[in-house]
């Protein structure tokens, strides 16, 4: 039987935009302890935009800029109207060109046709789809090349960053506008091939104030989760609303990283300069009969605002930062998955309170 080209083998890499690359790599690297492991710019022959590879365990961001924004209008514009922000999940495949011929075939927008690219490391091929807004997927080929791609060199004797416990990429939460959720849960289940993992209606995702309804896609191995949210009725400017309106459009909200320590990430963190969100005292008050028996101390999370929640298979713990930029957009979770396959339905309350109070010193509720 023919292998499915739609066999994501895992996100390949975040390409974000940014304004000033080199810098933004200095705050990750010092905060979230991603190490600088690629450059490419100038001095490695590319004249239009300059990108660091950063990167710790299996997280991988790329961070790009225009070095002159008439060359590369694409980036300027992209970063004028939504600041810095992801533009591309890309995601690994076996074959670029199989996976962009099938995803055509099945209607996606073609971004770039499959393109191969050859240097001293191998060969190297990419293509790329559009999904909401202005973000991207790039299909990537690297089974046949070495280092990361080409136009990049690595970066020798790099700075040292400090060990948050980062791992992986758990998920990528996208926000969309009102009536558009169920719009790409269908790309992503026709043309892409995932399936829906579950749904939180408004119902369950509300306040007194604001609501919002998810659904998460993932791909057939389960490796890839993409949770996509829409803005629902309420009496106030939802944390979506908000996110769009400041984003100029639909694009991630968040994306989550996995550790095996989350108290001691969280503490690596903090003490690096990432803000998170904070709920009540009082949440902590029933959450040993809530949740049952956990290796953690609840006074340990207490301390430090991380939530907890289960499901029939095990539990979480999670905590948000603040935004990472001066527009409330894009922000970071930090998980830890004691077996739980959920996303924190019963945090959703608390943690949304949350955020409306951030919202309000914003003068945004």
């Amino acid at each position: 039987m023919p292998k499915d080209p739609l066999d994501f083998h895992a996100i390949d890499h975040v390409e974000f935009y940014v304004s000033n690359a080199r810098q933004a790599a200095h705050f990750y690297r010092s905060t979230l302890g991603l190490q600088p492991r690629a450059y490419a710019g100038l001095e490695t022959g590319v004249r239009d935009r300059a990108s660091w590879l950063i990167e710790r365990g299996h997280v991988r961001f790329v961070l790009t800029s225009p070095i002159q924004p008439d060359l590369r209008r694409d980036i300027s514009e992209h970063i004028a109207k939504h600041g810095d922000g992801v533009k591309d999940i890309a995601l690994r495949v076996l074959d670029a060109k199989a996976a962009y011929d099938e995803a055509m075939r099945r209607g996606a927008t073609s971004v770039q046709e499959p393109t191969a690219f050859e240097d001293g490391n191998g060969r190297f091929v990419r293509a790329s789809i559009a999904t909401y807004g202005d973000t991207i997927h790039s299909f990537i080929e690297r089974e046949n090349y070495r280092g990361f791609m080409p136009g990049f060199r690595p970066v020798e004797n790099p700075p040292p960053a400090p060990d948050t416990g980062i791992a992986a990429i758990d998920h990528i939460v996208g926000n969309v506008e009102l009536g558009a959720m169920d719009k790409w849960v269908g790309f992503y289940r026709d043309v892409l091939g995932f399936t829906q993992l579950t749904h939180f209606s408004d119902n369950q995702i509300s306040t007194d104030f604001t609501a919002l309804m998810s659904k998460v896609m993932q791909n057939g191995a389960g490796r890839i989760k993409f949770p996509i949210n829409e803005p629902a009725e309420g009496k106030r400017k939802s944390q979506i609303e908000e996110y769009l309106i400041h984003y100029g459009g639909p694009g991630v909200q968040h994306i989550a990283l996995a550790t095996k320590d989350i108290v001691a990430t969280v503490d690596t963190l903090r003490n690096a300069g990432i803000n998170f969100l904070r709920v009540p005292q009082t949440y902590y008050d029933d959450l040993p009969e809530r949740i049952g028996p956990i290796l953690e101390d609840v006074k340990d999370l207490a301390a430090r605002g991380i939530l907890a929640d289960k499901d029939d298979e095990g539990y979480l713990l999670q905590i948000f930062s603040q935004p990472m930029q001066d527009r409330p957009t894009l922000f970071y979770e930090v998980i830890r998955r004691h077996g739980c396959k959920g996303f924190g339905v019963g945090n959703f309350k608390a943690l949304f309170e949350a955020i409306e109070r951030e919202q309000a010193l914003r003068g945004n509720l």
